[in-house]
This record gives C-alpha cells, structure tokens and sequence, in this order.
C-alpha cells in the first residue's frame, strides 16, 4: 500500500489498517491517532511529528523508523522500534510491553506512566528521558544510557524496575528517587551523582558499580550485593547495611555515622579516612580491610573479625594462636540452596550446596524453570544462554555472584560445539580473572540435551 491510499481512506473515516506494509513511506506531520496498524511493516518509515495517539502499532516493525511525534497511549506491544528514533517522542502512558527498542534513540522522550514491563532496551540512548512511574518491570536496560543531555537528566523517580537489567547502564546524575530496583541487575552500572533517595535496592547486584557521589539517604540495601563497588565518599549515614556483601568494595572518606553494619562482609575493604562514628560493626567480617585513619568513635565492634586488617593507628590486626587453634577446630558448616528461579532438582540432589563457604552448583542444562520443561532443542547457543541463566539464579541465591566462581566444568555432546557454546560463556567472565575450567565431550547427556555445565564459587575469596 502506498502512503497516500493509506491516508486518503483514513480521511474517509477507515481506521483499520492491520498487516500494511509501508516500508520507507513518509507519514510526517499527520494526524493519524486512533489508527490500526497492528502487524504492519513500517520500516524506515517517517512519522516525523504525526500524532499517534491511542494508534495500535502491537507486533509491527518499526526497524529505523522515525517516530518523533505524539504516541500518548499508543499501544506498541511487541513492537520491533531497533534504531527506531524517538527523540522526545509523547509516549505518556504508551504500552510497550516486551518491545524490542535495541539501540534506539529516545533522547528526552517522555515516557511517563509508559507499560515497559520486559522491553528490550539494550544499547538504547534514554538521556533526559522522563519515565516517572514507569512500569520496567524485568525490563533489559543493559549498556543503555540513561544519564544528563542538554543540562537534564534522565527521570526515573518512582518507576518500577524490579528485576530489570541494568548491567553496565549510564545512570550518572539519573534521578532515582524513590525508584524500586528489587532485584534488579546493576553490575558495572554508573550510578555516580545519581539522586537514590529512598529508593528500593533490597537484593540488588550492585556488584563493580560506579556510586561515588551518589545520594542514598534512606535507600533500602537490604541483602544488596557491593562487591567492589566504588562508593567514595558517599554518604551512607544511619543506613541499615546488615548483611551486605561489600567485599573488596571502596569506601575510602565515605560518611558511615550511625550506619549498621551487624553480619555484613567488609573483607578487603577500602575504609581508609571513613567516618564509623557509632557505626554498628558487630560480628562484621573485616578481614584485610584498610582502616588507615578511619574513625572508630563509639563504634559497636563485637564479635567483629580483623584479621590482618590495618587499623586507624596503621598497625596490622594479628591473632592469636590459641584463637587460630580454636578456629582450626570448628565444625565445617554446611547449608543447602533452593530457588524456584532455577530448575528443581529431579533427584536426589540440591541445585548448591554450601559448605565453609564455598559454593558447589549442580549441573545445569537448559531447563526452563517456569515450566520445568527443556526449551531451545538443537541450539547449542540457546541452551547455553538458558543454562548460564540457571547456574547464575542458583549463584545469587547463594550469596554469590559469576566474580565469585572459581571453577567450572562444561559438558558436551559434541566438541565441535565448544565454539558456540564459548562465544555465550565468555559473555559472563571478564578474560584476565575468569575461573579454572574443564571442557570435555561425553557420548549422553540428560534428556539429550547438547551441553552441561556446572560450576564452583567461594564466598570468601579474598583476592
């Protein structure tokens, strides 16, 4: 269908439009709301400042379309938008759910109240961008930019982004107030000068992010994991941090007043000039931390651990031998692992086991744990994504994250798959501290799947 029937039938009252194909066709400064064009290929097509409010663009492809116009309430469920350009698109209150927007542009849109529960927004440009409510839930944020444009910032206050992936996103200056992040995925995310005030980050991956200078006052961390992440000189005062993992994190002149760190891991921690004034560090492991002029004032520090610490005065913490014999005896602890996020075990054996730990994961193949059935048969690739995705739900519910694992073993039916099943492991190790691993080639797998692979982490690694 050419542009021109498309809008002299629109103008005689037609609003169905469903399947056209209008690749390239240029609809710019219309008024096309209320339109039908569900199914539609609109590739490369320019909507260039044309109202499409309330239009149904579910399931179409948007590749490289322009769509710099008015989308309030258009509902794009599905939708392909890849490079799409929606700079400062009117997308209030729009349904976009489980849209594919790689790589698109969306520079100062305004997306306020907008469904983007499961869109893919991996490598997308959401600078300035308003989403003030925003529904994101399990969204994929990873690598996309979601920071300052023009003196403005990005806007996420109050949006959901609850097991959403953030890794390596650009959230500097983003304004995250009172945001919730349940779950979600930060690793190596920039969240420097970042407004987190009251924001919801119970059981976060915030593992290698950037939070100097980031605001956290009444921030909920709960069971958030900071392995080396950089918070100098934050402000972390009266903060309830009970419990979390902060190994190897930096906290060098960070504002810790009044904050609870009771059971928290603070091995190999940077805490140099910190401020720990009645700081509550009872039965906290700081086990090689740096306190070098750190102030200890009125700090709680029972049952803390301080081996080979260097204290405020710079002498370094030594035990003694009877205390290292009495540890040399201690019965080794064991505890099992269940999440419903992975594949229930089909025998007689646990998804991980911890023990002294360190972290022992079953095999995993690719089982979908939604349905408990394997999914992507013949795609090695497929089956490797859904197996790292497994092995990495039994991690997190183990304390432990792919920084941790320090072994695995990959089973395959076939060598010659190795190539593709490398290619998606490689994705979650970075070369120069990846673990020890074994690759073999068996003549079975269960259920006749084409890979395995299991693995080994440790929750007190101190390197």
């Amino acid at each position: 269908m050419y542009a021109t029937e498309l809008l002299e039938r629109y103008t005689k009252g037609e609003r169905d439009f469903e399947g056209v194909e209008l690749v390239g066709a240029s609809l710019d400064r219309l008024d096309l709301s209320d339109i039908n064009l569900q199914n539609a290929d609109l590739t490369d097509a320019n909507f260039n400042e044309t109202k499409l409010m309330r239009a149904n663009l579910s399931n179409a492809n948007l590749t490289s379309a322009n769509l710099r116009g008015d989308l309030r309430q258009a509902i794009l469920s599905y939708a392909i938008l890849n490079e799409a350009d929606l700079g400062r698109a009117k997308l209030h209150g729009a349904n976009l759910t489980g849209a594919n927007l790689t790589g698109a542009n969306l520079t100062g849109a305004s997306l306020n109240h907008a469904n983007l529960q499961q869109a893919n927004f991996h490598n997308a440009d959401l600078d300035a961008a308003n989403l003030i409510s925003a529904n994101l839930q399990q969204a994929d944020l990873s690598s996309a930019s979601l920071s300052w444009y023009d003196k403005v910032v990005a806007n996420l206050s109050r949006a959901n982004l609850t097991e959403a992936n953030l890794s390596e996103a650009n959230l500097t200056g983003a304004n995250l107030l009172e945001t919730n992040l349940t779950r979600a995925n930060l690793q190596k995310a920039n969240l420097q000068d970042a407004n987190l005030i009251r924001t919801i980050l119970v059981e976060a991956d915030l593992c290698l992010a950037e939070l100097s200078n980031a605001r956290l006052k009444d921030a909920n961390l709960e069971r958030a994991k900071l392995q080396q992440a950089n918070l100098q000189g934050i402000n972390l005062s009266k903060l309830n941090l009970a419990g979390v993992n902060l190994n190897r994190a930096n906290l060098e002149n960070a504002l810790l007043r009044e904050t609870c760190f009771e059971g928290a891991n603070l091995r190999i921690v940077k805490l140099n000039r910190a401020n720990l004034i009645r700081a509550n560090l009872s039965r906290a492991s700081l086990i090689g931390a740096d306190l070098t002029d750190a102030n200890l004032y009125g700090a709680t520090l029972e049952n803390a651990e301080f081996l080979g610490a260097v204290m405020p005065d710079g002498e370094i913490y030594e035990i003694d031998k009877n205390l290292i014999q009495r540890m040399q005896i201690q019965p080794m602890t064991r505890q099992i692992i269940r999440t419903d996020k992975a594949p229930a075990p089909v025998g007689p054996y646990n998804q991980a086991v911890i023990a002294n730990g360190t972290v022992f994961v079953a095999g995993q193949i690719s089982i979908d744990p939604s349905t408990n059935q394997i999914v992507h048969v013949g795609d090695v690739a497929k089956q490797t994504e859904q197996i790292m995705a497994n092995l990495e739900a039994v991690l997190t519910a183990a304390g432990a994250s792919w920084s941790d694992v320090v072994k695995t073993t990959i089973f395959l039916k076939d060598m010659n798959d190795f190539g593709a099943v490398n290619s998606v492991y490689g994705r979650y190790f970075e070369t120069e501290n990846a673990p020890a691993r074994a690759c073999v080639e068996v003549s079975r797998l269960p259920k006749d799947v084409l890979v395995e692979i299991d693995c080994i982490a440790t929750l007190n690694n101190p390197s």
